[in-house]
């Protein structure tokens, strides 16, 4: 995708910006493209899904089959009781492929919005595409995706999964024998080929979440064109906010990452789910922020721009109500102009609403319900787990009971 310069020919500044998209870049994108994968506007999302999940899941099967262990006893935990790999393969992986044109759709737009409410000054508009176009420099980075890669199998496989991650004792994908770990085969396949990309995909996520944030920083430094009369009440940043919702199949894919993991412990190593509410929150908190605190960085902006709105308007209501006062008050309303149905009595209290709005002007470009409700999406894939401390039966009786 190509990035439009921040001035036009003739040192004019360019007339729109390009297409905002933290997906559209990348080698893990073009070579998608190469492959008939994707196309310009991330097509062919079935077809990704089914390959990628063949490509991770299907062998770990088929070699678990023909080694013996996908069902049974023969080796501790069997591949198909293996709840945290059909999570993270069947459910995670595909949501953070379909996150990948949630994203993309929902984000394209969000240059133009700064724009179309002229919330970028003619003065700021360079840096602000400068700021665009550094961002797509690091989506398109080359060098930052084979970090990721080296990260994945240094780090990732070779050290936190070979470490923290296995269930103790013999299963599906290997067992410790004198001191050594010893994979199976489906085990080489795992740690070659399905958790390297599982994981690379989710680190890539977080450095886009890195790119946002650091785009985000940009713009909050600049001198923003901030309207403290904006009935959204963050001086026309609110649409920040609703653009966070984009980023729900990712939270979702790490709730059920996590949920997968739980299961397995609860199942097979004797766990319970209230002993892991530590982890349970630490995640939502994290995830939570990830998304929503990027978005602090307008405190200071908005800030400036209340107390700005809270003198202006201040100084224009007290100039009304002197003017109010004098002409109902102290008699200089003419003999003949009736005070019952006056503009006047409405224009003041119109005043003393808009007043009411810059004084109610929110820190930030986001609500309680933007917290809630993406608490919410990251915790969803966690409730089931619930069942495995009540049953279904006694579950559904209380509901019947609550609603009767």
């Amino acid at each position: 995708m190509t990035t439009a310069s921040p001035a036009a020919e003739g040192g004019l500044l360019s007339p729109a910006p390009p297409d905002f998209s933290l997906i559209l870049g990348g080698p893990l994108y073009q070579l998608l493209r190469g492959a008939h994968l994707t196309g310009d506007a991330l097509q062919l999302l079935r077809r990704r899904i089914v390959v990628l999940v063949l490509l991770a899941w299907a062998p770990l099967l088929l070699l678990s089959l023909a080694d013996g262990y996908a069902w049974g006893e023969a080796r501790g935990l069997p591949f198909l009781r293996d709840f945290d790999v059909q999570v993270r393969f069947l459910i995670a992986l595909p949501l953070l492929i379909v996150a990948e044109l949630v994203v993309h759709h929902r984000m394209r737009s969000v240059v133009g919005v700064f724009l179309e409410r002229r919330l970028i000054p003619d003065a700021a508009r360079t840096p602000f595409d400068a700021a665009i176009a550094a961002a797509l420099r690091l989506r398109n980075s080359i060098a930052a995706e084979i970090l990721m890669i080296a990260f994945v199998y240094f780090i990732g496989v070779g050290f936190i999964w070979r470490s923290q991650g296995a269930i103790a004792g013999a299963n599906w994908y290997g067992v410790a024998a004198a001191g050594t770990w010893q994979p199976s085969r489906a085990g080489w396949w795992l740690g070659a080929v399905s958790l390297p990309l599982f994981q690379f995909l989710l680190l890539r996520w977080y450095f886009r979440l890195f790119i946002w944030a650091r785009f985000l920083w940009q713009v909050s430094r600049l001198d923003l064109r901030l309207q403290p009369m904006h009935p959204d009440r963050c001086g026309g940043l609110g649409f920040l906010g609703t653009v966070s919702y984009s980023f729900a199949p990712v939270l979702m894919a790490q709730g059920a990452l996590l949920a997968g993991t739980f299961a397995n412990r609860i199942f097979y190593a004797g766990g319970k789910l209230p002993e892991f509410r530590m982890e349970i929150f630490g995640l939502v908190a994290v995830m939570v922020f990830a998304v929503l605190g990027p978005l602090l960085v307008f405190g200071r902006p908005l800030a400036e721009a209340k107390r700005k709105g809270m003198r202006e308007y201040g100084t224009l209501a007290q100039r009304y109500v002197r003017e109010f006062d004098d002409k109902w008050l102290r008699g200089d309303a003419p003999a003949d102009e009736p005070f019952v149905g006056s503009g006047d009595i409405q224009s003041l209290a119109d005043l003393g609403n808009s007043f009411e709005v810059v004084k109610g002007m929110r820190l930030v470009p986001f609500t309680l319900q933007n917290i809630v409700q993406l608490a919410a999406t990251t915790l969803a894939p966690v409730l089931p787990l619930t069942l495995t401390m009540i049953s279904l039966e006694e579950l559904l009786g209380r509901l019947v009971k609550v609603v009767l």
